[in-house]
């Protein structure tokens, strides 16, 4: 398996790219936005799409167009969770529509909007490694310097302000974070199975412990083991590797709710 260079380069990218989305995603997951992620990628799919039509690389077109997307959230934040859920999904809608709109011009490229849709991770290149590891490293020093102040918000979101916690920019700074792994993750999933990198292995996790630092660390390792055991899988099987990393995250959450069940049962059988 590894005496291929396309497989190498596969695992290299789906570890930096599943380190960063178990770190995000956990923080994702305890503060509710796991829609916002979502919607993200979709928004992404309409930037990479018109990328593509005037004739641009799609990840810079998915980056910007997250990154944007991100830092609009962010700003808008502070309504009714309802109200705010309506206005991720009417954007979500609207941008996933103009994706179909740019494919609909593209006659050349449906092996690239295939590729957008449903992931091709054993298309990355040495180049495009290399923007995955840069945008990586700054992502995770990036969530380093603002760990604190975002568990802070993420808890205690009313404690915190009172505090001098600057709700609105720590949320802004974090959504954009989520948007530049959104477009990493979409390198390896594609946009319609996002879900499976960035916000299983963190649901999983947020199952099995309720203290945030080993919450983090079980979750990163829960999406590297997604990750490298869908590649390995799509090896073996012929099947593709985001397939495999989507039945690998429901089945590791899924695990996590009957340990839990059990667990409760013994508990109320002592009692």
């Amino acid at each position: 398996m590894f005496a291929f260079e396309f497989m190498r380069h596969a695992f290299a990218a789906t570890g930096i790219v599943a380190i960063l989305s178990g770190l995000v995603g956990y923080f994702m997951v305890l503060r509710g936005e796991s829609f916002a992620g979502h919607a993200l990628s979709h928004v992404g799919f309409a930037g990479a799409t018109g990328a593509l039509l005037v004739g641009m690389p799609p990840f810079w077109g998915l980056m910007g167009a997250t990154v944007l997307a991100g830092v609009a959230m962010g700003l808008g934040g502070r309504g009714t969770t309802q109200g705010r859920d309506v206005t991720i999904g009417l954007v979500l809608s609207c941008m996933l529509g103009c994706g179909l709109l740019f494919l609909h011009f593209l006659t050349t490229s449906a092996t690239r909007a295939t590729a957008l849709l449903f992931g091709n991770v054993l298309g990355v290149d040495r180049s495009m490694l290399g923007w995955l590891l840069v945008l990586g490293v700054g992502c995770v020093l990036a969530m380093a310097a603002l760990s604190r102040p975002l568990l802070f918000a993420s808890l205690q979101p009313e404690t915190a302000e009172a505090r001098g916690v600057k709700l609105r920019l720590v949320s802004t700074i974090f959504l954009a974070i989520v948007a530049v792994v959104t477009a990493e993750c979409v390198q390896i999933t594609g946009v319609l199975l996002v879900f499976a990198l960035m916000v299983g292995p963190a649901a999983t996790a947020q199952r099995l412990t309720a203290t945030p630092g080993w919450g983090i660390v079980l979750s990163v390792l829960l999406a590297v083991g997604a990750g490298w055991g869908g590649l390995a899988l799509s090896w073996w099987t012929d099947c593709p590797a985001s397939f495999w990393i989507s039945v690998l995250s429901t089945g590791f959450y899924l695990a996590a709710g009957i340990r839990r069940a059990v667990e409760g049962r013994a508990r109320a059988g002592e009692c």
